[in-house]
């Protein structure tokens, strides 16, 4: 019965009603299993086996377990129920066990082969893990890296920032402001925080109380009469009183004890900031160390580092007074300890250190380490000099003495003392070799041979000696000495090492001694070498001196192996490379005379020996050379050629055309050919050249050079155009893969018959060599003069399809794409020829249009570093400079292209190429072709800067800053 009266039914208290099936209203249909009808009836006839046999337990053999073991008994088996009851805790959990050790029960024991099988699978796993272990760390670590880049700790993204605290200075440092505490948690407490100043009636009471402490005795009666009594009490006199209890208490704590104040009162909180405070693990660690300490020194007192290691600590907590008190009876304790009576110096202040270590002295006069210590905290030079002569008496054979004591005397005195101390320890090369060096020729000498009776296996004595020999214009002694040198360690089964006496032959020549280094090499470049890496090893030790500006070294080193091998052409070259850098002009001619004499069909040292004789102005020996020269090499195409330059050069034309017809029948070569064609071009003999280049094509029909110069020469000298299209027709058929001449071809036929032709002619050009850059540039270059700006970028995208890596057709299409393009066009030029000068230089013109000077300048200067022979690149940039660069920039691009000695370009080619430019310098070439880029329409049309709108906002700035 509920609260309200009704009775609630239990509804499913119930059973179900009649025809109900559960889930059948939801639609999960019940379905019936054989569990539900029983199992069906066997077919088979059941069989009698008759009675067990004795000690059958039914299901035994198949592992039925508890049930097995409950028939066997004779009991009832357990309910399954039952079975699992048991302890199922994290405690009674075992890996290999599994629940209170269950894995295995009583029918089936863990026994040997079971522990083997487990010890087996265990070492497999054991083994395939060590397998895969590295990979797993790598993959760990890089994980971790990876981790740290993404996030990294706070602590690691000022690495830098500590790293430069290292350059800070002490007072910078001690200048860096206190932060303090700036938290809210700090403010709140400090707004917290109110102090009330004390009540003017203490004040008052103090002072009273002082005042009578002041107050005279009475005589009469024995006691003090009370000046306050009476006294004012007004506040006026509150600030007095501040300020004598004040002053009362400061000189009650400075009084004097002993001769020491105890307080100073004006430096007190300077000297507060000098006491160190150790944190509470320093203080523990510190008070273990203590007790350790106390205990090893204790139980054995005689162990010195014991008693150093306790004043450390104490000097470590900052108790320097117990430090101090603990070395002291450490070096009573210790008194044959060189350590203790150190560390007690090293405590105590200088002039109690030198009581401390004159005592250490009467203890141990044999220690070097007490007695230099003792030198060291003298403080005047002659009381160290009496202290260190004072322990040389007891300690003549310290080496380390000797030379202390010796480096603080004089030079004479310095010489009197090393005297003494060869004498005394004969064994110091040091000595021997110092006190040679501050005698005499004749005194040096004697020293030095007394050095060698008593060191004859030193090399640096006798080194030395041959040193004085050349110092004082002995050269022929030198040799003798080392070679005797040499003897004598060998002799005594010295072992020479070969490079140690190299680097003494360099620090000879460094010392100003060259003839005794080469003296060294001579006698010593030999050793060890085998003789079929002689020339390889000499030549790198060369090399290798050189690199550390041992000259008189390597030039000795050379010579020796010129001695050996005379007949090799590489080794005068590089002789005759070092006499032409480090040496004299008569060295470099003598070093040539030899080397043509022992390589007499070298032709490079005939032509290095005329050239050096033509720069020098001594122009018959020069050709002497050459007579010599053809003597010894009569079919030498070189030495022809050179004879005829050296001719040319000289303005001595009819030799030189003797020379060339005497070369075109022993060497006719094509170069011969073409210089003698070249010769008559220049003496402006069209007829002539044109015969002799018809007797060269007869000769050489595939060099394109012949038909070029030909039609040149028709086209341009005698004006004849169809005399010169033959030549190139016929050229174009014998050699049509000569690029050159397809585009003098191309550019003939476009200002004889036009563009037309001239469009057909680089179209057959292509079909001939595909994927031609120079080609498809010369295409476009021809539409943009004819005014085809649209064709012809429809020719620069199919040429850039082709040619997708070019250079050329890259630079070409940045400079001409509209303004707003030219930044990507660069960019995906960049991307596709990323060390290419000629997209460089396109990338620093528009630079130079955007006015951005200092990267121009940056990519000029790569550009002609990546490939300094091309001519263009320079005139570019010295064209650059001279429009905005400094006369030191001028001056420094025009050397660097002197010095690379450009010869390729489209436009520097074709200056340089003509026969009024073919005897002007470099230098001038260089202006020419500035002259005619900025001249040429190609530079009209190439450059941004020319466009409207770019003139419009040049003048608009020049306005703004004007204004």
């Amino acid at each position: 019965m509920s609260g309200r009266g009704v009775q609630r039914l239990k509804t499913y208290d119930k059973g179900a009603p009649q025809g109900y099936q559960a889930g059948f209203g939801r639609g999960a249909i019940g379905f019936t299993t054989r569990s539900d009808i029983g199992p069906a009836r066997s077919s088979v006839p059941e069989v009698n086996f008759g009675q067990p046999p004795p000690g059958y337990v039914a299901g035994r053999g198949r592992g039925m377990g508890d049930l097995a073991r409950s028939q066997a008994e004779g009991g009832l088996p357990r309910e399954e129920g039952d079975r699992d009851k048991g302890d199922y805790s994290e405690s009674n959990y075992d890996d290999f066990s599994g629940y209170g050790g269950a894995l295995f029960g009583g029918d089936s024991p863990y026994e040997d082969d079971d522990r083997e099988a487990d010890k087996i699978y265990q070492a497999i796993d054991d083994r395939m893990d060590s397998r895969r272990k590295r990979r797993r760390e790598e993959q760990l670590l890089e994980s971790l890296k990876k981790a740290r880049a993404e996030r990294p700790k706070a602590g690691d993204q000022f690495t830098d920032l500590k790293a430069d605290l290292k350059n800070v200075s002490m007072e910078e440092w001690m200048g860096i402001p206190d932060v303090g505490d700036q938290s809210l948690k700090f403010k709140q407490r400090k707004r917290q925080e109110v102090f009330t100043p004390a009540p003017d009636h203490l004040i008052e009471s103090q002072r009273a109380a002082l005042v009578d402490a002041a107050a005279p005795i009475d005589p009469r009666t024995g006691l003090q009469t009370p000046m306050s009594a009476g006294g004012s009490s007004s506040i006026a006199g509150l600030s007095q009183a501040r300020e004598t209890v004040l002053s009362i208490k400061l000189d009650k704590m400075s009084d004097s004890v002993s001769g020491q104040t105890v307080v100073d009162p004006k430096g007190y909180l300077t000297d507060l900031n000098s006491i160190k405070i150790n944190t509470d693990t320093e203080v523990g660690d510190i008070k273990r160390a203590r007790l350790l300490l106390v205990s090893l020194t204790d139980t054995n007192p005689k162990h010195a580092p014991g008693w150093v290691a306790r004043a450390r600590v104490e000097e470590q907590a900052g108790k320097i007074v117990a430090a101090r008190k603990i070395i002291k009876e450490g070096c009573e304790a210790c008194p044959e300890s060189e350590d203790v009576w150190l560390e007690a110096a090293r405590l105590y202040s200088a002039e109690n250190a030198r009581t401390i270590l004159a005592d250490a002295v009467r203890h141990l006069p044999q220690s070097v380490k007490v007695w230099l210590r003792a030198a060291d905290l003298e403080p005047t030079e002659a009381g160290k000099k009496i202290v260190l002569r004072r322990a040389l008496e007891y300690l003549p054979k310290s080496v380390k003495l000797w030379k202390t004591a010796i480096s603080a005397e004089e030079e004479e005195d310095a010489r009197i003392m090393l005297e003494r101390a060869v004498e005394c320890v004969p064994h110091s090369v040091d000595m021997w070799l110092a006190l040679a060096r501050l005698e005499t020729y004749e005194n040096a000498k004697n020293v030095l041979n007394r050095a060698l009776k008593e060191l004859p296996t030193e090399g640096a004595i006798w080194i030395t000696a041959a040193k004085l020999e050349e110092a004082h214009q002995k050269g022929d002694n030198v040799e003798k000495i080392i070679n005797m040198a040499i003897s004598i360690l060998r002799q005594q089964s010295v072992v020479l090492d070969r490079e140690h006496w190299l680097r003494e032959a360099e620090a000879a020549e460094r010392a100003g001694s060259p003839l005794t280094g080469q003296a060294i090499v001579r006698a010593t470049i030999y050793m060890g070498v085998e003789d079929e890496d002689r020339y390889r090893t000499w030549t790198d030790d060369a090399d290798s001196a050189l690199q550390r500006g041992a000259v008189e070294t390597a030039r000795a080193i050379l010579a020796y192996a010129l001695q050996t091998f005379p007949g090799k052409k590489a080794l005068w070259s590089k002789a005759c490379d070092l006499e032409k850098a480090y040496g004299t002009p008569e060295a470099l001619e003598q070093m040539l005379k030899k080397a043509v004499t022992y390589c007499p069909q070298a032709e490079s040292l005939w032509l290095r020996a005329a050239k050096e004789k033509w720069l020098l102005g001594d122009v018959p020996a020069a050709r002497a050379l050459l007579t010599e020269a053809f003597k010894a090499n009569p079919d030498s195409e070189a030495i022809w050629l050179a004879a005829v330059k050296l001719e040319w050069e000289n303005n001595e034309f009819e030799r030189a055309r003797i020379l060339l017809s005497k070369a075109r029948h022993r060497v006719p070569t094509q170069r011969v050919w073409l210089k003698s064609a070249k010769l008559e071009r220049e003496l402006g003999q069209i007829t002539t050249e044109l015969v002799l280049l018809e007797e060269a094509v007869k000769s050489f029909p595939d060099h394109a050079k012949f038909y070029m110069m030909a039609g040149q020469a028709c086209d341009e000298a005698l004006h004849e155009p169809e005399r010169a299209r033959e030549y190139y027709q016929k050229g174009l058929s014998r050699c049509p893969h000569s690029i050159p001449l397809w585009r003098l071809a191309g550019l003939f036929e476009e200002r004889v018959h036009g563009f037309t032709k001239a469009r057909s002619m680089f179209e057959l050009a292509r079909l001939r060599n595909p994927r031609n850059s120079e080609l498809w540039l010369e295409a476009v270059r021809l539409e943009r003069r004819a005014g085809n700006e649209k064709l012809a970028a429809s020719l620069m995208a199919k040429g850039l399809q082709e040619c997708p890596d070019s250079g050329l057709l890259w630079a070409e299409e940045i400079i001409h794409s509209p303004r707003p393009q030219q930044k990507s066009k660069s960019q995906e030029a960049l991307s596709k020829c990323p060390n290419d000068p000629f997209v460089f230089v396109a990338v620093a013109r528009l630079f130079e249009a955007t006015r951005k000077y200092a990267k121009a300048r940056k990519w000029f200067n790569q550009s002609v570093e990546l490939n300094p022979d091309l001519g263009d690149s320079w005139a570019y940039y010295y064209a650059f400079e001279l429009r905005h660069g400094s006369e030191t920039d001028k001056s420094e691009v025009l050397k660097k292209c002197l010095e690379a000695d450009p010869t390729h370009g489209g436009i520097w080619t074709a200056v340089s190429k003509s026969v009024e430019n073919w005897r002007v310098s470099k230098e001038s070439i260089l202006k020419k072709v500035v002259a005619k880029l900025q001249e040429s329409a190609v530079e009209e049309t190439s450059e941004p800067i020319v466009k409207p709108e770019m003139e419009v906002r040049v003048k608009l700035e020049e306005k703004d800053r004007a204004w």
